[in-house]
């Protein structure tokens, strides 16, 4: 496709084809920041194309899913301003997530000449007639939906859904969104995530079943992230994952230590993940640091690149930027997802130089902070909606060569996630497994609060206890690179001190060089003389992964933990627990895991 678009969007501005007022011709690419390297024309070649296609039939509904960053805002206001001077709409109505997003929509709409008003509120019942349109939000339309339906029947309106997947958010909403703007004249659905996590229709999204039977979302134009990084138009991103040795306590009271990133069960999976993020201890400590450094290489060529750490919740956020305070020496901006100054705060760290950016979750979807250029994901939540959402906070290019890099947790989850970032997803409302397997908020809450009826059983709270971080992988496209070493030492620097500013195709070849010279490193380095662990040691940790085990399996069952116990060496054979040989209960480790699994 992407071939076709860049001959098409060419020739359409040969023949001298454009759509939309004088002020909308001049909109940049991309809104509010300059064009990106390389888009010379007032029109990206996406955009002229999608133009294009829509007018070509001008449909009522249209779904435009393009990846964060390649100017969904410029193409949707060229759209408008060409309905209205063709007088085939009289009103708009932009419909966005946020409240900060409505000041960015309607200053990026005052460039296009186009005049919205972003402070409308539903008690004004209608907007002065200097304007052709409000910007409001999806809260604000389904707190009044008659409201928003009498102004868009008062004259043949364009309704601009932003992020249109928002629609789904709750059931009542996507009620809302039908009432507020069914009679629409025509109706634009953006989005830079074309899915949800969940199977919650969209509004105005047309369903197609596919030949398995699942109903997929049927997108009217696409470019995906893939595209638009061959076109120079969003950065290359760069994983850096970090694995390591976490312990801690589970609610019933058992000591647990795993490593991150095996391949262990969701249960043990979660423990591992959230000691890892546990910010009194080590791992996201050295993380911390580890990000700082790789912070400072690349503002040696991009002096205003910035950092975001997404956090869980406000006091992880807090105790973040305490530790980054104490690693660069200068103070985070905070953003909290309650307080009402934080679009302020968004709005200065973006106009400034400062390090770092500290924000529960995530800085909202369509919130630019183009200088963004190194993130520490150290939030739990791995559904792949809010993971593209996160990752297109760093995408956005301003020039050629920035690139984007990104520390996480080394999950199997967030691997696949990033394995797959230029995988193009369609929202779908039937499923053959819940949420591709992945972990999501739900679970990881309900591992953390577990079960009222177990409360007098297990008086325990979940307890983190020790963690380690080992620098772990590089992760670029489909390939990875790097061995497990230690942070801070040269093997490590080798990947996080690369240059700020390199085109995709040379991130590549200097990743494969430098992985070359790392295992020429190890392969030379003389054999460990480390000690062995006792063997009392490796037998107490894998008695007390079995009985974790055990108690995950009795309480899903509501069985004693005696009869899994038994069910154990019914299947596996051997002694008691304590008379048991290691190789015995690992083969009673491996059955359990295969019965929670199951689940």
């Amino acid at each position: 496709m992407q071939h076709s678009a860049q001959q098409h969007g060419q020739h359409a501005t040969e023949q001298g084809q454009h759509f939309g007022t004088y002020a909308a011709d001049h909109l940049p690419p991309t809104y509010p920041e300059r064009a990106a390297w390389g888009t010379a024309q007032p029109l990206r070649a996406w955009q002229q194309e999608a133009l294009e296609q829509y007018f070509r039939t001008e449909p009522r509904d249209f779904l435009a899913a393009a990846t964060p960053g390649a100017g969904k805002t410029t193409f949707a206001l060229r759209l408008a301003s060409e309905l209205l001077r063709r007088g085939a709409v009289a009103r708009i109505t932009v419909v966005a997530p946020t409240e900060h997003l409505k000041q960015q929509w309607a200053d990026a709409a005052h460039r296009a000449g186009i005049r919205l008003d972003p402070d409308f509120s539903n008690g004004d019942g209608d907007y002065p007639r200097q304007y052709h349109g409000v910007v409001v939000t999806y809260a604000q339309v389904a707190a009044r939906p008659p409201v928003h339906e009498r102004i868009t029947r008062s004259a043949p309106s364009l309704v601009i859904l932003d992020e249109v997947h928002h629609a789904g958010d709750a059931l009542s909403w996507g009620d809302a969104v039908l009432e507020a703007f069914g009679p629409a004249a025509r109706r634009l659905s953006l989005t830079g995530t074309p899915f949800r996590s969940d199977t919650a229709p969209i509004p105005f999204v047309e369903y197609v079943r596919d030949e398995r039977g699942i109903r997929l979302s049927r997108t009217d134009y696409a470019y995906a992230y893939d595209h638009a990084l061959r076109d120079g138009v969003v950065r290359p991103v760069l994983f850096m994952a970090y694995a390591g040795t976490m312990q801690w306590r589970t609610s019933m009271g058992d000591e647990m230590r795993a490593t991150l990133g095996h391949g262990d069960t969701k249960d043990i999976t979660n423990g591992a993940w959230r000691t890892a993020l546990d910010p009194g201890g080590e791992w996201i400590q050295q993380v911390l640091r580890s990000a700082d450094v790789r912070l400072t290489h690349v503002r040696q060529t991009v002096p205003d690149a910035g950092g975001l750490v997404i956090a869980t919740d406000q006091a992880q956020a807090r105790q973040y930027a305490a530790l980054l305070s104490g690693i660069s020496g200068e103070e985070p901006t905070v953003v909290l997802s309650d307080d009402p100054g934080g679009s302020d705060r968004i709005s200065a760290f973006s106009d400034g130089t400062q390090r770092w950016m500290v924000a529960v979750r995530m800085v909202s979807e369509g919130v630019d902070v183009p200088r963004l250029a190194v993130g520490v994901y150290a939030t739990s939540s791995s559904t792949p909606l809010f993971f593209a959402q996160a990752i297109g906070r760093f995408v956005r290019s301003r020039r050629r060569g920035e690139v984007a890099t990104i520390f996480l947790p080394s999950v199997p989850p967030l691997l696949t996630l990033a394995a797959e970032l230029e995988r193009q997803r369609d929202h779908a409302l039937d499923r053959e497994q819940s949420d591709d397997q992945l972990l999501d908020d739900d679970a990881m809450d309900a591992a953390e609060r577990g079960d009222s009826d177990d409360r007098e059983a297990a008086p325990f709270t979940w307890e983190p206890l020790e963690s380690s971080a080992t620098f772990d992988r590089v992760l670029f496209g489909d390939a990875e690179f790097g061995q497990l070493v230690e942070p801070a030492t040269e093997e490590e620097l080798d990947f996080i001190g690369i240059p700020g500013l390199l085109d995709a195709e040379d991130v590549s070849d200097l990743l494969k060089r430098r992985h070359a010279r790392q295992a020429a490193r190890i392969r030379d380095r003389p054999p460990s003389q480390e000690v062995p662990e006792p063997l009392y040691r490796n037998m107490r940790e894998e008695r007390q992964l079995l009985n974790s085990l055990v108690a995950i399996v009795a309480k899903r069952r509501g069985e004693a933990h005696a009869l899994v116990h038994a069910e154990s060496r019914r299947v596996c054979g051997g002694p008691p627990v304590a008379q048991a040989s290691m190789q015995q209960l690992r083969d009673r480790i491996r059955y359990l895991r295969k019965v929670v699994d199951k689940r």
